[in-house]
């Protein structure tokens, strides 16, 4: 088994597009790249412990590869935005890679690259980050599958962020 960190925006969102998916064994919702120790919900939302919002993903890299999940990844989020993903503003919403291999460093940087390449932002950069992992926080359990716990909320709160408006607009492209 392996691991992979993905920061892109509300961690709440960035759960479905990986979950029931053969290969992928856990999905944990959490905090990393801060410098408060054991971060709660209250302290990472004012954005003053340089956490990120992210998710954990355990996966059998036989059955799938870590270059799927940066499929994946990618169109989830706006690559371009430093200030957070959709409705969702501030450091703890800004995205990143945090690889945990040489290998997955090398082929989030690729990937990145050919998003950058693309032409699909114009000439906007490409300011999602790749770092290396750091220590991972779980979130509290209630963000735990929320999307499951609090379905009407979970999916008020995606319908008005905008994030779905953007995936179609910049990823559904060929």
């Amino acid at each position: 088994m392996q691991k992979a960190t993905f920061a892109g925006g509300c961690f709440w969102c960035m759960v479905t597009p990986f979950e029931e998916l053969p290969g992928i064994h856990g999905i944990v919702s959490g905090y990393t790249g801060g410098h408060v120790k054991n971060p709660t919900y209250e302290q990472v939302k004012t954005g003053n412990t340089g956490h990120y919002e992210v998710v954990e993903i355990t996966f059998d890299p036989e059955l799938f590869p870590y270059e799927r999940l940066l499929e994946l990844y990618w169109p989830q989020i706006d690559p371009t935005d430093a200030d957070g993903q959709f409705h969702d503003r501030g450091s703890q919403y800004r995205t990143a890679i945090f690889y945990h291999n040489e290998q997955q460093q090398e082929q989030a940087l690729q990937t990145k690259a050919d998003v950058a390449a693309s032409g699909r932002f114009g000439d906007k950069p490409i300011v999602t980050e790749i770092l290396p992992a750091d220590v991972f926080y779980p979130a509290e359990e209630y963000h735990q599958d929320y999307h499951k716990k609090n379905k009407k909320h979970y999916k008020e709160d995606r319908e008005k962020s905008g994030r779905d408006e953007f995936i179609d607009e910049h990823w559904q492209q060929s």
